[in-house]
């Protein structure tokens, strides 16, 4: 199994609290298991864009591999794809702390007509997938959101997060997630940050406080599998 990127002290947290095991989910059960792809658009993938994170494209192949054992095993795929609001006082205390430089290119490049708005070309998105629009970090905001109603509607109770930023949007829905009571993991090679550290810590972090952290590899056999052993207790 290929090793978690999170640091000795989450991981041997993680075992104190789960009776010597990592992982808090063994097992997915697949027609209730949600891949959820949060803003892997050109504005924070492409090159050249303000929010670009460096290493987004090279989880690009990981999350095609997971979307389409998500599809074979009768899961669901979601992309999230964040939205500049037309209103430009919405958000106002972001646009505060924000130059009225950036905040104006934000707003242009993630119009819904903007250049940053699309999905990422190289990423695999199907015709049986959903979509569904953030106007902030979190795409439980506000709640019920679009989200929380495609995933109801289809009977999801485990969500795979991918996407970027771990530390900012990734994080922020997955945390959101786990308090509604959705079965969480966050997909350790399925995300990516601005620096290794902050992707590590944020892992570490959500190991052993919200959810669960496993790799690619990990859940394209559970999903495969489709073992429906019992859910151990939280």
């Amino acid at each position: 199994m290929q090793e978690l990127p999170i640091d000795r002290y989450f991981l041997d947290r993680a075992k104190a609290k789960r009776g010597g095991r990592v992982n808090a989910y063994l097992s997915l059960t697949p027609s209730r298991t949600a891949l959820v792809v949060v803003d892997m658009q050109d504005y924070f993938v492409k090159e050249g864009m303000p929010s670009a994170i460096a290493r987004g494209q090279e989880i690009v192949a990981n999350i095609n591999r997971l979307a389409a054992a998500t599809r074979a095993a009768g899961g669901l795929v979601v992309w999230i794809q964040t939205e500049a609001p037309s209103d430009p006082d919405d958000w106002a205390n972001r646009r505060e702390a924000t130059s009225a430089e950036h905040w104006a290119s934000r707003r242009r490049l993630l119009a819904r007509d903007g250049e940053g708005f699309g999905i990422f070309p190289t990423c695999a998105v199907e015709r049986e997938d959903k979509f569904a629009t953030k106007f902030r970090y979190s795409a439980f905001i506000p709640y019920p959101s679009e989200l929380d109603t495609v995933l109801k509607d289809r009977g999801m109770d485990t969500l795979l997060i991918t996407g970027v930023a771990t530390s900012t949007c990734c994080e922020s829905t997955a945390r959101d997630a786990s308090m509604w009571g959705y079965r969480t993991i966050m997909v350790s090679d399925g995300n990516a940050d601005q620096t290794e550290l902050l992707h590590r810590h944020t892992l570490g972090k959500f190991l052993t406080t919200f959810g669960d952290v496993q790799t690619t590899d990990q859940l394209t056999e559970k999903l495969t599998i489709g073992a429906e052993l019992p859910i151990p207790a939280q």
